[in-house]
């Protein structure tokens, strides 16, 4: 049998799975030897008093065997022929609209005017050591956009626009620890989120769709009033069904 309890406990506690059994089963009166797991659903701090207390949601397995479940993620198929649709920008919301077209059997095309995570990490090296600016990759340009480089929280100004969990998934199963599924305030890391990124590049070429760095676009290309590609500064003409 499972049940849904809500908590709150020192943060020794928190982090501690056998105290955990303990609390609880004294707390519904059990013997703690019937808990036999404890899993965390959700969790906060609550540091408004001087003793700082952790808020748990959690699900508490009682006389039945736990078996981890496996992050649910999209079946992804090859693409490398499929209809190209074309992405301006590798930010963040160019890269899961590629995963997303891919998910739904299109071949994305992401076209982004900044280099790498790797690349771009010397051009912001060269900010703050030289004071040039390369006005194509730099904080706010580059491979993961803006964020790239930030500490990594993770925010959304509501939660009534889509499932949140199917991103935090994908992130997981991209490299991020599996605390971002869990806590009020989800942060990945800077030092984690540009491995994140690459990874997230390396899913969508695996299935076949393009990446492409150093290519600012500057123009569209039209046929019969329809949208039929781009033009980059560099001077490539790149055409796809959208």
């Amino acid at each position: 049998m499972q049940q849904e309890f809500q908590i709150q406990v020192a943060p020794k506690i928190a982090q501690d799975q056998n105290q955990l059994k303990l609390f609880i089963a004294k707390s519904i009166g059990l013997n703690n030897h019937d808990i036999t797991h404890v899993s965390i659903l959700k969790r906060s701090i609550d540091a408004r008093q001087k003793n700082i207390k952790i808020n748990l949601k959690v699900n508490v397995f009682l006389n039945e065997d736990f078996k981890e479940s496996p992050i649910n993620l999209p079946n992804y198929s090859d693409v490398s022929n499929a209809e190209g649709v074309i992405v301006i920008g590798a930010g963040p919301a160019g890269l899961f609209a590629a995963l997303k077209l891919i998910e739904k059997g299109l071949k994305p095309i992401v076209i982004e005017r900044g280099k790498d995570v790797k690349e771009r990490r010397r051009d912001l090296a060269a900010i703050t050591k030289f004071h040039t600016v390369d006005e194509d990759s730099n904080y706010c340009f580059g491979e993961g956009g803006a964020g790239t480089y930030s500490d990594g929280k993770l925010y959304t100004r509501s939660k009534k626009r889509g499932d949140v969990n199917k991103i935090l998934n994908l992130l997981i199963s991209h490299g991020a620890t599996k605390d971002i599924g869990i806590d009020a305030h989800p942060h990945i890391g800077t030092n984690k989120l540009p491995k994140i990124i690459q990874n997230i590049r390396e899913t969508i070429r695996q299935y076949g769709g393009q990446v492409l760095f150093n290519k600012r676009v500057t123009d569209i290309t039209l046929h019969n009033n329809k949208v039929t590609g781009i033009v980059t500064l560099q001077g490539d003409q790149i055409k796809a069904q959208w």
